[in-house]
């Protein structure tokens, strides 16, 4: 077992997803949303209170300055789209507006103008993300390397390395380029690049990927590449790139203007034609300002966002939460989002003569010293069983060996094992389960003599099997891990989860070509927590991070934050997500469906602008109340549990811990069956082994599953 400190480093290093491209409308300066709702609502307000007071006049004047000053912006926002191509949602609004003021409908200008303006708002509070230029990933990347001349090592600009020059790399710093290790082993903190937290050793002629942290003492590295050419710079890159070849957001409102517009223009069109009344257009296009458009759509996304909120989801903005809604392919790290991210203990083997609580006991008396964090779960391990550690002196720790300390009078070490050591048939056999188990082992010796070992591993999340199948219920149709570990922990993990696929050994750049061809077949989401998932979730439709002990860098990088430690939180954020969309799309239609039979009796002459507007103002009140729906909790997604079937539930959980016996006596077998040196009884233990799967798992299973 390599143990070391991690170094901060690793969680200090960030990046900003750059924004997808331009957005579909330009923001603008950031105040002028907030100015022109002000506006148009006091000339509203005031214009209201003139006509209650009886100054018709001066009421029109407020009603058409308001409106007045709502066609300047709203002007500016159809010339830029025009330019780019295409008409947008505001274009209705715009000739509206101006048909308003030429035929002096005035409070109907002034209420369009108002909606124009809340939709605006609304949706530059939904969408408008901050903007950084990656310094937290940036704050990661060495600035100088260490270089050694004879026996001089004098610091240099990392642009400065070439390919062939021999580096130091101090305890804690970060590795400048890609090399190779010379001299002593080198113990490396690489979760900055594979997302696994435990230390690796790497031995001289092996090769060291920039951006790892030294997690041990001092070593020589041999560089093989420049700064340019290095592991770190292509993430950084690679974390740009992702992020500006990601698709801009098309408003759901652009959406559905590319038919309403035309058809609301001809209508009004025709109607003019066939009348030969001015008024009965303008009529027309009163009814047909799309305020059903203009702010169903963000009502309803922007209530999703404040769900998603209380529940701990931090969405960035509303295109976020709308793609989420559309999404059908999940990709998920596995360390620190499958999996919880902490090392547990899962097993103590004793050497004949020893109990398996005096090794957990020992191991801890001497590790409770250390930082290391597979230390920490030893020392948790042994105080949830009772057992307390003792003393221990003269203790010392040994980056990638472990930690010494005289306990009792007697020479104890938690770690690896010496080369030389000479290894027992028990501790052959403890190997065995360590690689079928994929865990880590902590070897316990006293005197140089093992005496024990500790098997830890990271386990798999309680709430990973319920959140996956929420997620297929709410519309996701595949799921993939991709993963820096090893295939063999890696597809045990699909397995028990029933994932649709795995990659595993895969670096930073590998994950990302794996988003990509993912996004080519459907809407995709990624979930990670470390530095090297940021350009996956750049490259993402949705990059979702585990932000509440994930990285800076997952985070900024990230569309979506689950700023708590739980999975499930993205299952409930994905169920709102389709929630809300769907409700968006059903105001919008209703809305634009309550319009166009409007629009008919406009055109014919049943409804003059005036009353045309107030029609319209219900038609929005409608479809508004029905967005806000959003906010409510949907009942039918989590079905409240009679006392009989709560009961059942907690019992069954009960049941699962009475069979960690069970367990144990499978792995016991296990351990029988693959000792060639055994002592006989390896079929006496595959027969208690079947005794207990027919008389008590599958009991317990059966019941489960009825």
């Amino acid at each position: 077992m390599i143990r070391a400190k991690p170094s901060d480093d690793t969680r200090r290093a960030g990046s900003q997803k750059p924004a997808p491209g331009p957005a579909p409308e330009p923001a603008g300066p950031s105040w002028l949303e907030p100015v022109l709702l002000a506006v148009t609502a006091s000339s509203l307000i005031a214009g209201g209170v003139l006509r209650l007071l009886d100054h018709s006049d001066a009421a029109d004047l407020c009603w058409a300055l308001g409106t007045a000053f709502a066609v300047v912006p709203a002007t500016g926002w159809v010339v830029a789209a025009l330019r780019r191509g295409h008409a947008g949602v505001d274009l209705i609004a715009v000739l509206a507006l101006g048909g308003t003021l030429a035929v002096g409908e005035y409070l109907a200008g002034a209420l369009i103008g108002l909606m124009l303006a809340t939709g605006r708002t609304l949706e530059a509070a939904a969408q408008r993300r901050a903007s950084h230029d990656l310094r937290a990933l940036l704050a990661h990347t060495p600035r100088t390397a260490r270089r050694r001349t004879g026996t001089a090592v004098r610091p240099v600009p990392v642009s400065e390395v070439a390919v062939g020059d021999l580096l130091v790399v101090g305890a804690g710093e970060v590795v400048p380029v890609d090399g190779q290790v010379t001299g002593p082993a080198a113990v490396l903190d690489e979760s900055v690049l594979t997302g696994e937290s435990a230390p690796v050793e790497r031995k001289p002629g092996q090769t060291v990927r920039s951006g790892a942290v030294n997690a041990g003492g001092a070593f020589d590295l041999r560089a093989t590449a420049t700064e340019q050419d290095s592991t770190y710079a292509g993430i950084v890159r690679l974390a740009r790139q992702a992020g500006a070849e990601a698709a801009p957001v098309v408003r759901l409102a652009d959406r559905y203007a590319a038919w309403f517009l035309p058809l609301s223009v001809a209508v009004a069109g025709l109607a003019w034609l066939l009348s030969g009344s001015a008024v009965r257009a303008v009529a027309v296009l009163v009814v047909a300002t799309p305020c059903p458009l203009l702010l169903a759509a963000p009502v309803a996304i922007v209530s999703g966002l404040s769900r998603t909120s209380r529940l701990g989801v931090v969405v960035r903005d509303g295109g976020a939460l709308e793609r989420l809604g559309r999404a059908r392919t999940l990709l998920l790290d596995k360390t620190g989002t499958l999996t919880g991210g902490r090392p547990r203990v899962v097993d103590v083997t004793a050497a004949p003569g020893w109990k398996p609580a005096e090794v957990l006991r020992l191991a801890a008396t001497v590790d409770q010293y250390s930082p290391h964090v597979l230390a920490h779960a030893i020392v948790d391990a042994a105080r949830e069983r009772g057992l307390e550690p003792s003393m221990a002196t003269d203790v010392s720790e040994e980056a990638g060996r472990g930690a010494y300390g005289v306990v009792g009078g007697r020479r104890t070490a938690v770690g690896r094992l010496e080369p030389a050591a000479v290894v027992p048939e028990w501790a052959r056999a403890a190997e065995n389960r360590a690689v079928l188990d994929g865990a880590a082992v902590a070897w316990l010796t006293v005197e140089s003599v093992p005496v024990g070992a500790v098997m830890l591993r990271d386990p798999l999340r309680h709430d990973a099997p319920r959140a996956l199948r929420r997620l297929r219920t709410a519309g996701i149709e595949r799921i993939v891990m991709l993963t820096g570990d090893r295939p063999e922990p890696a597809r045990e993990i699909a397995a028990v989860l029933g994932l649709d696929g795995v990659r595993a050994e895969l670096t930073p750049a590998d994950k990302v070509a794996a988003v990509r061809a993912e996004r080519g077949r459907a809407v995709t989401v990624m979930v990670g927590d470390g530095v090297n998932d940021a350009p996956a979730l750049a490259a993402a439709d949705v990059g979702v991070a585990m932000g509440a002990r994930g990285s800076t860098a997952s985070s900024e990088a990230a569309d979506i934050v689950l700023t708590t430690d739980r999975v499930d939180r993205l299952a409930d954020a994905t169920s709102i997500a389709v929630r809300s969309r769907r409700i968006a799309v059903q105001s919008a239609l209703g809305g634009m469906l309550l319009s166009l039979l409007a629009m008919g009796a406009a055109a014919v002459g049943l409804l003059p602008p005036a009353v045309g507007a107030l029609l319209q103002e219900g038609i929005d009140v409608a479809v508004i109340l029905n967005a806000l729906r959003a906010l409510r909790v949907d009942q039918g997604a989590r079905p409240a549990l009679e006392p009989a079937a709560e009961a059942l539930i907690h019992r069954f959980a009960a049941e699962h811990e009475d069979l960690q016996d069970v367990l144990q006596a499978v792995r016991d077998a296990a351990a029988r069956l693959s000792d060639p040196g055994g002592d006989g009884q390896a079929l006496e233990s595959v027969r208690e082994v079947n005794r207990l799967l027919t008389e008590r798992l599958l009991p317990h299973e059966s019941a489960e599953e009825h």
